[in-house]
């Protein structure tokens, strides 16, 4: 019924003079994720066009649900701009389309090439009163219409379509810049992660494993997760840094009054992340965060983590409701992975009575307890980069191998 489908950018339409850097990347991204030998590609203006030349629209669906970017498509249909030939198609769509009696309907007409004959309510009006005819199953309805046939009339030819399928909206990854995310192995940092990328950011992720004081399926669930995002990056892989945390991890136990481990923690996993991320030109450091969600969360927590870094700390859950972020973790089928019962080395140590609000002074007295410095500098060239795509085989459970031995 269909034979193509209609790629609208949305928002990056407004780029003025940077549009076509844009919509250049979008497409590239679209070539990438869509993969098929046997669609060609039509830029017109400010759309693209994919035909699918008897390939499956659902393959080609996958793939633009993977690209950031992009504001909609639609299944769409072109034909000659005659008015009998659309009237005959649309009611040949439109036969499809019902599933029931009483469906709200409506027509949409718009005339883009101004030269053609009739106005867009002449068409709209003879095309509606054509299908109701020749349908038992139509009822109009202008304000809320269930069923709309849109018919856009260019110079090329006509297009029909029923549906818009909402893109991912955003821009392109890898047009807003580099950033290190901090990966844990829950339900937050893989939804920062997505929301990064949705905004054009092309991530890495940086990732502080503890084995043997945490469970090696911790890190394994993190790899898991890693290769759920690899689909909406770059290239379709993205890399995973892997922190030999255990040296530092067992300092703080012996040295950090419990109720100030993980502030502390935190402060020396961001020391890494931002020295890693300089040496490797990331802008930002990105986490997922969310205002007031678990005691290291609350803004007094935050400001304390800030203190120790220049970069910048970039939080898109800061302000996002749970159930929220739930649903989007969902939707990156990162869910089922996220609620694993094993837990990372920010949890699994949790102090009965964490400190809510630590004040800078107590944060550099109890660092100033233990002598985490050369800690750091013998941590740094021990990260191990693996790169991740959505089919590498990497099971660091195996054998009962620790990650750093693994990798």
């Amino acid at each position: 019924m269909y034979e193509r489908i209609l790629v609208r950018y949305g928002d990056l339409t407004l780029k003025g003079k940077n549009k076509r850097f844009f919509v250049k990347q979008a497409n590239k991204l679209v070539r990438e994720k869509v993969k098929s030998n046997k669609v060609t590609y039509e830029r017109n203006h400010d759309r693209l066009y994919i035909k699918l030349n008897g390939e499956d629209p659902e393959v080609v669906i996958k793939g633009l649900n993977r690209v950031s970017g992009l504001s909609s498509y639609s299944l769409i249909k072109r034909i000659d701009t005659d008015l009998d030939t659309i009237k005959e198609e649309a009611l040949a769509i439109l036969k499809k389309e019902i599933i029931r009696e009483g469906i709200p309907f409506k027509v949409e007409t718009k005339r883009a090439d101004k030269t053609y004959p009739l106005t867009s309510p002449e068409v709209t009006k003879d095309l509606a009163k054509y299908v109701l005819r020749r349908t038992n199953g139509l009822v109009v309805d202008v304000h809320n219409p269930e069923l709309v046939l849109n018919v856009e009339i260019r110079r090329e030819g006509a297009y029909i379509y029923c549906h818009k399928i909402k893109g991912m909206g955003g821009y392109p990854v890898g047009m807003g810049g580099k950033g290190l995310v901090m990966m844990s192995g829950g339900i937050d940092s893989p939804v920062a992660a997505f929301q990064a990328m949705k905004q054009g950011i092309e991530v890495e992720l940086i990732h502080f494993e503890s084995t043997p004081l945490t469970s090696i399926e911790s890190a394994q669930k993190v790899v898991d997760l890693a290769k759920k995002l690899s689909v909406f990056a770059p290239g379709n892989k993205i890399k995973l840094h892997m922190v030999p945390f255990e040296e530092m991890h067992q300092a703080l136990l012996n040295n950090v009054h419990d109720s100030y481990q993980i502030t502390i923690m935190r402060r020396m996993m961001y020391r890494i992340a931002e020295k890693y991320a300089n040496e490797h030109k990331q802008q930002v450091i990105i986490n997922g965060d969310s205002v007031g969600q678990v005691a290291s969360q609350t803004l007094e927590s935050m400001t304390v983590v800030n203190n120790v870094i220049d970069m910048p700390i970039i939080r898109p859950l800061a302000t996002t409701d749970k159930l929220d972020i739930i649903a989007i973790s969902k939707e990156i089928d990162c869910y089922d992975i996220s609620i694993r019962p094993f837990e990372d080395c920010c949890t699994v140590y949790v102090p009965k009575s964490p400190i809510t609000k630590p004040r800078e002074n107590n944060c550099l007295g109890q660092e100033e307890s233990f002598d985490y410095a050369p800690i750091i500098d013998h941590i740094m060239p021990k990260i191990k980069t693996i790169e991740i795509t959505e089919d590498i085989d990497l099971d660091l459970t195996l054998g009962g191998f620790t990650v750093q031995s693994a990798l």
